[in-house]
């Protein structure tokens, strides 16, 4: 796991998945505040478990009232194109409209969207 610091934002990078379920959140959110002391945090797609983008399996929602819970803005960064359900189409864009979630496609996408209030 690589982290750096870009406009007091924590950018996590990771060839390995880091976050699995809703411990595994917390987790990663304690210990990036802890670390960096940033209460943003953008994080590369694959990273999360596969499931997390399964909506019926109820993790996505789970996890991400963890970050919500703990004040914690979030980015998730990465190719969502291979995706093809509207349920997870809607969650998407619902997330991006609103202001402490966001789905984008790069790591500069994911600084822009957590720097906009």
């Amino acid at each position: 796991m690589k982290t750096k610091i870009i406009n007091n934002i924590a950018v996590v990078n990771s060839n390995d998945v880091i976050i699995k379920d809703v411990q595994s959140a917390i987790d990663f959110i304690m210990t990036i505040k802890y670390e960096t002391n940033c209460s943003k945090i953008a994080l590369n797609k694959s990273a999360i478990v596969e499931d997390f983008f399964i909506l019926s399996k109820g993790i996505a929602g789970e996890i991400l009232q963890k970050f919500i819970n703990y004040q914690t803005k979030f980015a998730i960064y990465g190719d969502y194109s291979k995706y093809t359900s509207k349920p997870l189409k809607d969650f998407i864009y619902e997330s991006n409209n609103g202001k402490d979630v966001f789905f984008v496609e790069n790591e500069e996408e994911a600084i822009k969207m957590l720097n906009k209030e």
